[in-house]
Order: C-alpha cells, then structure tokens, then sequence
C-alpha cells in the first residue's frame, strides 16, 4: 500500500470519527436509521475502519526506530488486559461528562463507578491501547500511528469537556465534577451481579481480541 495508501486510508479514519461530533450528520442518521442503529452501525464502521488502518500502517515502508525486545509483548498483553476491564466498566453506563454515555440523567456522582476515577473512561482505554501497542512496534509507520491516536484520545478529553460544559452549562457541570472527585474511590456497586458480567465481559474481550489478532490484523498477538 505504501505511505500514500497509509495517508489515504489515515485520513478517511478521522473523517468517518467526526460523524458523532456533526450534529447535523448524526441528526439525519438518526432520522433514517434511529438511535440504536446509529451505534451499532458507527461501532461497526469505527472496528472496520481501525482495521483498515493498522493492516496500511504493516504494508507501510519498513523502517525500525527500535527493536522489539520479548517483555514488550508481555507488557502489551498485561495493558490490553486492562484496557479490555476499562471499557467492560466504562461502555454503557451512565457517564454525562462523555459523549456515550447511556441513562445519563440517572448518574449518581455519589457512586459514579469508573467515571470517579476518570470522566472519560473510553478515552482512556483509546490512550492505553496505542501506549501498549507502541512498545513491541517500534517501526516508523507504528509509531506514527498509535502516536497520533493516542495523542488524539488524550486532547479529546479538552474537547469533549468544553463541548459538556455548554451542554450542561458550568456550573452544573463543575458541580458534578466536584461530586464524583470527593465519591469514595472503590465503593459498593449497585449491582454485584451486573459488575461481575462486566468484569467477565472484559476478560472474555481480551481473549478474543488475542484469537482474532492474526485474522483481523495479521500478525499474532503472542
């Protein structure tokens, strides 16, 4: 493919992220295919497009920054393991500081779960995962790409809590805030149950991402 064709296929990643960011795109979405198919439609796209993306960044040029030594890829797994368990907690939950979150209007910031430890949990599972992934790529192309994403998921954060703040207004959104900071850092979930499926969820996510490395990627995780 090249580096042009990793330049092409870069910028159609960030042009079919902006989607949830346009209103007016994401409003006639909606119309035509509703809110439920609008997620499932986007998540589809957004896995596809991730794809794409990291298979243009292999068949890029070939050019070693560093060597990839054996503790890179544990590290790797031990860091998608975590990454996996943040977005088991943190997809689908009520999160108003975020742009998916779900039932926000039920958030609790007296027992805010993930968000108490950070108001953009998927973010941070974004900023993680290209973190891990640089160590055991160190080529040119690889760097490139997990360094820009992950450099992207960390200036989201800027964006999407000045865009709350006039969505909420600043004051109820600094109120918030203060609330989920002074909640109690490990607390008793709602619900034992549902926590347990969402830790499970994340470890089988884990594995199944090593399963389908080769396949979707192409190259092994191990």
């Amino acid at each position: 493919m090249g580096w042009t064709g990793f330049a092409v296929v870069f910028a159609a990643f960030f042009l079919t992220h902006s989607i949830p960011v346009r209103p007016a795109v994401k409003g006639r979405l909606v119309q035509v295919i509703g809110l439920r198919g609008f997620g499932v439609a986007y998540s589809l796209l957004s896995v596809g497009m991730l794809a794409l993306l990291i298979r243009s960044a292999g068949q890029a040029p070939y050019l070693q920054l560093w060597p990839q030594m054996e503790w890179h890829r544990h590290a790797a797994h031990l860091g998608m393991l975590a990454v996996c368990l943040i977005l088991a907690l943190g997809v689908a939950r009520p999160n108003p500081f975020s742009f998916g979150g779900a039932r926000n209007d039920s958030f609790d910031p007296d027992r805010p779960g993930i968000v108490g430890w950070t108001r953009h949990p998927i973010l941070l599972a974004l900023a993680l995962w290209a973190g891990v992934h640089l160590l055991p790529n160190g080529d040119l192309a690889h760097v490139i790409l997990f360094g820009v994403l992950g450099g992207f998921a960390l200036a989201g954060r800027r964006l999407i809590d000045r865009r709350k703040r006039r969505v909420l207004g600043a004051s109820q959104w600094a109120a918030l805030d203060a609330a989920r900071k002074a909640a109690p850092w490990v607390h008793a979930p709602r619900s034992w149950p549902v926590l347990a499926l969402r830790l499970l969820a994340g470890v089988a996510a884990f594995a199944a991402l090593l399963l389908a490395h080769p396949h979707v990627i192409g190259v092994s995780a191990w």
